[in-house]
């Protein structure tokens, strides 16, 4: 067996994965790769806490069963709006706002917002030297930022239920990585200062957007060519038997998308990773090794 998937073995076990978001598995593998990204003025707490915002990248998630505003913090249904949307959308709060009001944002999603949001709690946190804080709002905009980079994270069709494609969601954030993640390279070489943060993250949604098509047109391509019991298979997982879809159907599908779920990745963990370090610039690049 390859080193890489040795690796992949031990920390899909090591992570546990279950069937939400990205998937635990892969939140957590984002966050986690971001943090070999940093400079070593940062690497060295990073690292010593890497544990925790592994583990932690998947809380927002966890929240979504006692925080009834959480939901809406992971999407964008940018095509509520219009064809355009993805292009006219106001990129920043109080402009959209004022545009859509606050309760239709609410209502649609507000992952590119809240990813901000989330900057400013980061930054607050570099500043007061609190180390709790500054390893759950890392993990917390992990998860946001690596959400906002997921096709069907920006459609009203969010799971194929509007063109008859039921479960595809799970299918791409979930079965290809668990299938197909030992197989990625996901080096993005060094973090680097943002300076509009609030665009940066805007072309993260406009990218996974953009990929949309081709997540449901290809699905849709593939099940012309494969009968019901090729295209699904049963697996045991965790004492359970569940219905997914089969390994040579995942298999013609990743490579119809050409390496899109190892890219979306890729651009996850260079954004959060990006986002970090500029959060811990605008702090004032504390000395994060002394911290109590």
């Amino acid at each position: 067996m390859k080193k890489s998937a040795i690796f992949f073995l031990i920390l899909f076990f090591t992570l546990g994965f279950k069937s939400y978001g990205w998937g635990f598995f892969a939140h957590k593998l984002i966050n986690q790769q971001a943090v070999f990204s940093l400079p070593p003025q940062m690497m060295g707490f990073y690292k010593l806490h890497m544990e925790q915002i592994t583990d932690k990248a998947v809380d927002a998630d966890r929240r979504r069963h006692s925080d009834e505003n959480e939901a809406p913090r992971h999407y964008i249904d940018i095509d509520i709006y219009g064809d355009s949307a993805i292009y006219t959308m106001p990129r920043y709060w109080k402009e959209a706002v004022m545009t859509y009001t606050e309760d239709t944002l609410m209502t649609y999603g507000i992952v590119p917002w809240h990813v901000n949001r989330v900057r400013y709690w980061l930054i607050d946190a570099f500043k007061q030297g609190e180390i709790n804080k500054i390893i759950q709002y890392s993990a917390d905009l992990g998860h946001y930022i690596a959400d906002a980079h997921v096709p069907l994270h920006t459609t009203e069709n969010y799971n194929g239920q509007l063109s008859g494609q039921e479960g595809i969601h799970a299918f791409w954030e979930t079965r290809l990585p668990e299938l197909f993640a030992e197989d990625f390279n996901l080096l993005v070489g060094s973090a680097e200062y943002i300076e509009h943060p609030q665009l940066d993250i805007w072309n993260g949604v406009e990218g996974a957007h953009l990929a949309l098509d081709s997540v449901l047109s290809f699905e849709r391509q593939l099940s012309l060519q494969f009968t019901e019991d090729e295209k699904f298979s049963y697996e045991e997982k965790k004492d359970r038997t569940s219905r997914v879809y089969s390994k040579e159907f995942s298999s013609a599908y990743h490579q119809k998308l050409n390496g899109q779920v190892q890219r979306q990745m890729k651009r996850s963990i260079k954004l959060v990773a990006d986002f970090w370090y500029s959060c811990w610039i605008e702090a004032g690049q504390p000395d994060l090794n002394n911290l109590d």
